[in-house]
Order: structure tokens, then sequence, then C-alpha cells
């Protein structure tokens, strides 16, 4: 089998990403403050800012494939640590692409929606980028950066995505599904729309795209949904008390990073390629 280096690997993404790709491929995972263990990976500790550190594991795995999910992907964390988290998420994938590209093998980004201002939506691969906070602008950087250094990379602009807890990592959906059973007020925003997925059905993505993608791909769901009308539907599905979920709009709570309204994906391109995701809904219950 060959090998596949898949960074972040205990990041939400990257575990799934992990427990889908050993299927065809030898998989080793990277991670950087949460140990742990994934059946079938191997795992290494890597500091992805120290180059020497990141030239050694290509040279010690000799990978026939990248898959670089490992991030600072906290809109809020980055407007207020930007230094820190251009070292990661921009310098750190330059670097990536670099050495995928000395090697001549396939490279996968993983961007996001972010990267633009949530105007113009939905938007398709073509359309103009246009950032509202610091992590929406690192990610352009690095994509610019990498397709520069190497253009065979494919660039993969994800949506918002959930599902289940890993060993390492949890998506947003827990903290909402533990607010409301324990009879907490959980206010969701109207005005915030997005394309949502699975993690699961992110990982295929990535690993179609792994095969089929030069230059940058749009992995959205099929349906543009506020986070409130999403949070209705898990309520629905995992038949939770519903009493506390209260509408709101961003303009409501202050956070360090502003948001964008509407970043929803056109994904049209994907689905040609054979990317299928499942509604919110049948996603929701297959998590179930």
């Amino acid at each position: 089998m060959k090998k596949l280096l898949i960074t972040g690997a205990s990041g939400f993404l990257g575990w799934n990403l992990c427990s889908l790709a050993q299927q065809k491929w030898e998989v080793y995972g990277t991670y950087f403050s949460h140990s742990l263990d994934i059946p079938n990976t191997k795992l290494q500790k890597v500091n992805l800012t120290d180059f020497s550190e990141l030239k050694r594991i290509f040279d010690d795995i000799q990978p026939d494939a990248v898959i670089h999910t490992a991030a600072l992907s906290q809109p809020n964390f980055c407007q207020t640590h930007p230094e820190e988290s251009f070292a990661v998420n921009v310098q750190a994938s330059c670097d990536i692409a670099g050495l995928c590209c000395d090697y001549s093998i396939p490279c996968v980004f993983t961007s996001t929606d972010l990267v633009f201002n949530g105007l113009n939506a939905p938007y398709k691969e073509t359309d103009p980028v246009s950032p509202v906070n610091i992590y929406g602008e690192q990610k352009v950087m690095a994509e610019q950066g990498m397709l520069e250094r190497y253009p065979r990379t494919a660039v993969c602009r994800m949506p918002l995505m959930f599902g289940a807890a890993t060993p390492t990592a949890t998506s947003f959906i827990q903290g909402f599904i533990q607010t409301l059973n324990e009879g907490k007020e959980l206010r969701l925003f109207i005005d915030e729309f997005r394309t949502p997925i699975s993690g699961k059905t992110a990982a295929k993505g990535l690993l179609l795209a792994l095969d089929k993608v030069n230059g940058i791909i749009h992995l959205g769901g099929k349906e543009r949904i506020s986070r409130y009308d999403f949070g209705k539907l898990l309520v629905e599905v995992f038949k939770l008390p519903e009493t506390q979920l209260k509408a709101c709009k961003q303009q409501d709570v202050k956070m360090a990073a502003p948001r964008p309204s509407d970043v929803s994906l056109n994904s049209e391109k994907a689905f040609s390629l054979g990317y299928q995701p499942l509604s919110v809904k049948e996603e929701l219950v297959d998590f179930l």
C-alpha cells in the first residue's frame, strides 16, 4: 500500500480522515499538542512550524501523498494571536507544498469557506476572495502561497463540519447537545448561513480530491442553512429539549473576530466528480 501522510491527525477532521483513508492507504499522522492512538495509523509528534522537523518527517516516511489538515482554526484565536496562527496556517502550509513539490507527490490542503465576505453567496471556485477576519486572510495567503510553490496542490475549501466526538476533538454540536440537555439557553444565529457537512463526508471529499483535483475546489454540502435552523434539526433528530433553543442575530453576540453572514458554497464542480454529501438531516440521522 502507498503511504499517505495526514497532518493534524488529532483534530476533528484529521481523525475522521485517518480512520477512512486506511482502507486504501498506509496512513501516517502528525499531531502536536494532543497525543492519541488511532488504530492502523502510525502517529508522530511534529512541530510543523519547525522546517527541519517537517523535512525530517518527509525524509523518514517518504510519503506518496499528503493531506494537510493541521491548522489553528478558531477565528477568535487567530484574531487575537495573529503571529502564532500565521506560523501554522500560512508558513507551515507553504513549506508543506514546497516539500510535496520536491517529492513530486499529490498535496491536498484544507482551506475554508471563510475566505469570502458573505455578501455574494453561494460562492463558486472562481469568485474573488474577500475575507473579513484574520483566519480567513491567513487561509487566502496559504492558498495562494501553496499554489505558487506547487500548482498541483488541491485546495479544498471546507464548510462548517460536524459529527461524533473523537478521542481528542469535538465538533460544534457536542456543545449544543450538552447545553440543551442541561436545560440552559442555546442562542443560535438566524442570520448566519453555511453549507455544512459531516466529518465523514468531508474525509470522503478530500480523498476524492486527492485522486482527481488540482487547484481549488469547494466541498460544501447540498443545503444552505442557518445556525438556528440547524439547531432545530438537531433537536428533532436527537429528540432534545427545545424550549431553550433561542434565535438571535450576529450583532447580539460580541466576538473577537468579525463573521460573514452567508458563506454558502456552490460545490457543483465536486458533485460532478462524484462527491455526494447527504442532506443535513440525513447526516444527523447517520451520526445518531
